[in-house]
């Protein structure tokens, strides 16, 4: 039967057992779209990347939760590209380095760098934000378990994407985000009426100072009761902020994971046109922490 190489790769930390563990399959050649969802499924991580040739780009990336496949992915970004760098299938010996992944969504650029301490730092762009509906507030408190007034009036719980549609929800405080006790079921009913993959739910209030965001992750309906630290939303979050007046920085960091006992770092950039976020990427490195092999 063949046998596959699989890793673990924590992401968005630079010290294992720390971040968002991911599966990578780094030569998924031969694999189907059902034996990739089994593996996903087996391994029951928050996602399972798959790297494939790719005619258009460097690589080709498929991102799977235990669920079903998802379009984009953050964390499983990192995770794989520090992967490939690793098995030295990305160079970078001659500095840094930028390639494309191909993705459901289309190709986009990833660029990778040694940093001082021989991590290998690496920046996702996003595709382009895009603002959908608003959310009624009131159904976000009764699935996440607090009151409304919990939850930030003067801004709307709304649906954004930056490659995966999901809810953004301002909360006021830390302390909300640590009270949150989320109803599965409702949340992940919530993701189905409202056609959106997640709900990433944030303060503007963190454990560390020297950071300016703190969020929880929730997919319920992708078979993710909590996600410790999130890439892609924190891209969309990142839109967010910066459209309704929140943190009009281009550069800065924010924080998940810590009330899991996982903690991560996210590093944002975005580009703006005034008001409007026109690109946003996000940054981390990442630890391998376990090789296997995987008979398929």
């Amino acid at each position: 039967m063949p046998e596959y190489q699989v890793k673990i790769v924590d992401a968005f930390t630079t010290r294992a057992f720390a971040g968002n563990p991911c599966g990578v399959v780094s030569r998924a050649e031969g694999l189907s779209d059902l034996q990739m969802q089994q593996i996903a499924r087996e391994l029951n991580l928050s996602e399972t990347a798959f790297v494939l040739p790719s005619e258009k780009a460097d690589f080709r990336v498929r991102f799977f939760t235990p669920l079903r496949e998802i379009p984009l992915a953050g964390h499983p970004t990192i995770a794989t590209m520090h992967t490939l760098a690793e098995e030295g299938r990305i160079d970078l010996a001659g500095g840094p380095r930028r390639v494309h992944q191909e993705l459901s969504i289309g190709v986009l650029p990833v660029d990778l760098a040694k940093t001082d301490t021989g991590a290998v730092r690496v920046t996702m762009t996003q595709a382009k934000p895009d603002f959908g509906r608003r959310l009624d507030r009131n159904l976000f408190a009764q699935a996440l378990g607090i009151k409304p007034s919990d939850m930030l009036q003067e801004l709307p719980a709304q649906v954004v994407s930056t490659g995966t549609p999901q809810a953004m929800v301002p909360v006021r405080s830390l302390e909300v985000l640590k009270q949150l006790k989320p109803d599965v079921q409702h949340l992940s009913d919530l993701e189905q009426v409202g056609h959106y993959f997640s709900a990433h739910i944030f303060a503007l209030e963190t454990f560390d100072p020297a950071h300016r965001v703190h969020a929880r992750h929730f997919a319920a309906s992708a078979g993710i009761p909590e996600d410790p630290v999130t890439g892609s939303a924190t891209g969309a979050m990142a839109a967010y902020l910066w459209k309704y007046g929140l943190i009009r920085e281009p550069r800065y960091s924010v924080e998940q994971g810590h009330i899991m006992g996982r903690p991560g770092i996210v590093e944002i950039e975005v580009d703006a046109d005034g008001e409007d976020p026109v690109e946003v990427r996000i940054a981390g490195s990442a630890v391998t922490v376990l090789r296997g092999v995987m008979t398929v």
